[in-house]
């Protein structure tokens, strides 16, 4: 059992989790807990079921066919594998931020407004405050608050990253699942989103999947080290990459793994 008894109250929890495609098992017993308020990296190689892991937390496989799934996701102490749980209002409350900007082919201003809008916001004024305050969250308001009627797609890469964080943040989650999210930006966007990152930690609990050693040094709290599908360590960021307890671990964060 992975488990930081103590450091803070968990916001997720973990259960014995394996994960199937057909006969192929990705994710083996897999059980830790992810504190609130912190940043949660998950790091190790390709094909390691680090991003498989981050969508069994609101449920993204779901969309995958021939996906079994056994243990159990607690979020707030509730099984989300639960049949009384309403994916929708889940994926509401645990965010989602992919590797590529998804940005709509929508204005800005309607890119953030969209989630308050499904969810029956109707009143133009309540949509305004909500797009800004989301896109002062996300820090991007001041690059584009002179015309939030421009294109989604007229922004820069970094600056669409950020957009697609203002709209998972529109909705009002708990919880926030990045899955490489700068990986296909330039080193200052880049900084910028893991700047964001740890302003975000004060309102919001993050888990990210990152390649990048640095970046998870830099803006987790916490680290688990994925391979093969196994979970080999989790414990704070600053001891698994001074002092890890499992030599796998070492090889793989000081770069003589493989």
């Amino acid at each position: 059992m992975h488990n930081l008894n103590g450091k803070a109250p968990h916001k997720i929890s973990v259960r014995n989790l394996s994960l199937s495609y057909g006969h192929k098992r990705a994710l083996h017993d897999i059980s830790l807990d992810m504190p609130a308020h912190k940043v949660t990296a998950l790091i190790g190689p390709s094909g390691c079921g680090k991003s498989t892991f981050l969508r069994t937390l609101n449920r993204m496989n779901d969309l995958i066919g021939d996906v079994s799934i056994e243990g159990r996701v607690l979020v707030d102490d509730v099984n989300v594998y639960d049949r009384s749980v309403d994916v929708v209002e889940l994926r509401k409350r645990v965010g989602m931020i992919f590797q590529k900007s998804n940005p709509f082919p929508k204005s800005i201003f309607d890119n953030v407004a969209y989630g308050p809008r499904i969810n029956g916001v109707r009143d133009r004024r309540r949509l305004e405050e909500i797009v800004e305050g989301t896109l002062k969250r996300s820090a991007l308001w001041d690059e584009v608050k002179d015309d939030l009627t421009k294109s989604a797609f007229a922004l820069s890469g970094g600056q669409q990253q950020r957009l697609c964080i203002a709209r998972a943040l529109a909705v009002d989650p708990d919880v926030l699942l990045m899955d490489e999210p700068a990986s296909a930006l330039d080193p200052i966007a880049t900084a910028k989103i893991e700047e964001l990152i740890y302003e975000l930690k004060k309102s919001y609990t993050i888990v990210i999947v990152t390649h990048n050693m640095q970046q998870a040094a830099r803006v987790s709290d916490f680290t688990a080290f994925f391979y093969m599908g196994e979970l080999i360590e989790f414990d704070e960021t600053r001891k698994i990459f001074t002092s890890p307890a499992k030599e796998q671990t070492e090889d793989y964060v000081t770069g003589r793994f493989g």
